[in-house]
């Protein structure tokens, strides 16, 4: 089960790039608090704990709780946007969305692939090609899953690993239904693939010169 962050804030009375700046001098990150049929409420976040979730992968698409002052309970939420400052990497802004048991959120669910040692095909030296590293689905916000694991045990080389191989859990479901999408392949060695490639490129060269003596010979 994944760990749910709790944040602390405090509602924001002014706003604009000036405060906002004031704000994350004194270790705070501005955010927005936004959906549940309510008003948007502009609020500061703690810099440590809102850090502490983003650098662990916790932040993102993670269900986690804000803590209001003046409010009774704790508002579960979920970061929908973060931004990030291109040059000293501190965050800038993150945008939340209150949701409840009844909300459905599309998100990327990231994909781990189990059992490598029983691949037959990676064995032989073939390679793990991932497509996709992660899956995205529609699924309830309280209930978004933490991880798919893929069993690729018994592979061999040329197989390819698709969407239905995933079992979802109950009320999640793919974002694109109009195929069984690649997610990984098990590829051939880059070795095998050269030899393979040199062995049709001798072919041709052959088959070249079987047709340009045959032609010699036609000619005479």
């Amino acid at each position: 089960m994944a760990e749910t962050d709790v944040f602390y804030c405090e509602t924001r009375d002014k706003t604009g790039t000036g405060n906002a700046r004031a704000a994350r001098r004194d270790g705070w990150v501005p955010a927005v608090l936004y959906g549940g049929d309510l008003d948007p409420v502009a609020v500061a976040l703690r810099e440590n704990e809102v850090k502490k979730a983003y650098v662990n992968g916790r932040l993102l698409a993670h269900l986690a709780k804000i803590d209001v002052p003046g409010e009774d309970g704790q508002q579960p939420v979920i970061a929908r946007d973060v931004q990030v400052h291109p040059v000293k990497g501190h965050l800038v802004h993150v945008d939340l969305m209150r949701v409840n048991e009844k909300t459905r959120i599309d998100v990327a669910v990231p994909v781990r692939f189990i059992n490598e040692e029983s691949s037959p095909g990676l064995k032989k030296g073939g390679v793990l090609n991932v497509v996709r590293h992660d899956v995205e689905v529609y699924a309830p916000a309280t209930a978004i899953p933490e991880v798919f694991e893929i069993d690729v045990s018994g592979l061999e080389i040329g197989d390819g690993i698709h969407a239905s191989t995933i079992n979802l859990p109950q009320g999640v479901t793919f974002v694109i239904t109009d195929r069984d999408f690649t997610i990984a392949t098990i590829a051939a060695p880059s070795a095998l693939r050269s030899s393979e490639d040199e062995g049709e490129e001798a072919e041709g060269e052959a088959e070249g010169e079987e047709e340009s003596k045959d032609e010699g010979e036609k000619e005479e």
